[in-house]
């Protein structure tokens, strides 16, 4: 019995933060796609349930208990009645840690998805959201990997509206940003904007409508991010400088930011310049949208 499946990029294409509750946490509202790349994780029979991890970032990765993909699968274990045969998870790491893309939690998303076709393939839908989400902010809407609005924690998700397939391009300074570092940054600033819903105008047809719409969005994040990792805006600074980029933004708490490119000839172009230009970054073109199948690059 061997499984795989494939664990795409989140990418906030904007991202609302408003002050600290009761609890600590952060509400926010965000409009989340995902990404043509990405990670893949493989199932398959063991002895004993273990994660092996490689690719290009599986080093980085902490393989304890601090690791999403086996809080996932301990997490199904914890819900389900009665023993479940052992497996071992394989993990292709193939973007970069703590970069604004949701990896760890598009990781702990792939491992429920496919543990639940293994151990308990008639688990509802709403059930497995529920473990998903109690892993993370990003972790209800990377569980499916659907364009989405998010909304409380982000356990609250909404349907995107119409929007066409964006051909982008992914930047990474090669630096890692903490996203709790990030948010005491905000917090230290005191500068917190609303976070009631700004729903776009109808279906979004063009890439040009869609980058129109997102200036009158932001990234409340980017700015405690940059002076953490001064590096995200010489990458904006590249990216707005150069002219097949109709909107760029940093993701997440960063540092990875995204360009939207008029198709996919620009986006290649694009990042064939940057590559050239900053050989040390981590530079990726794809698209953004989803749902992907699992023929999509990982």
């Amino acid at each position: 019995m061997i499984r795989a499946t494939f664990a795409p990029a989140k990418v906030n294409l904007f991202l609302h933060v408003g002050p600290p509750r009761t609890d600590g946490f952060h509400p926010l509202y965000s409009l989340m796609v995902f990404a043509s790349f990405g990670d893949s994780l493989t199932v398959s029979e063991a002895e004993r349930l273990a994660l092996e991890m490689g690719g290009p970032f599986g080093g980085g990765l902490a393989d304890g208990d601090d690791n999403l993909v086996l809080r996932a699968a301990r997490a199904l274990q914890a819900r389900l009645q009665g023993p479940r045969p052992p497996v071992r998870l394989s993990l292709d790491k193939r973007l970069p840690i703590s970069s604004g893309l949701g990896g760890g939690s598009a990781d702990a998303g792939a491992a429920l998805r496919l543990l639940r076709g293994v151990w308990a393939p008639e688990l509802p839908d709403a059930e497995l959201e529920a473990i998903a989400a109690s892993l993370g902010s990003d972790g209800a809407a990377c569980l499916w990997g659907r364009p989405v609005f998010a909304e409380g924690r982000g356990e609250r998700l909404t349907p995107a509206p119409g929007l066409p397939v964006l051909d982008a391009v992914l930047v990474n300074p090669n630096v890692e940003v903490s996203t709790a570092a990030a948010y005491r940054g905000l917090d230290a600033s005191g500068v917190f904007a609303d976070v009631e819903p700004t729903r776009a105008p109808g279906a979004l047809k063009r890439v040009e409508d869609v980058a129109a719409w997102l200036v009158e969005t932001r990234n409340d994040l980017q700015a405690p991010a940059l002076a953490l990792a001064p590096e995200i805006g010489e990458v904006l600074g590249l990216l707005g400088d150069a002219p097949e980029v109709l909107f760029a933004r940093m993701s997440g708490s960063g540092a990875t930011c995204f360009a939207l490119c008029a198709g996919e000839p620009e986006a290649a172009h694009l990042a064939r310049q940057i590559e050239m230009l900053r050989p040390g970054w981590w530079v990726k073109p794809c698209r953004l949208g989803g749902p992907w199948g699992d023929e999509a690059a990982c």
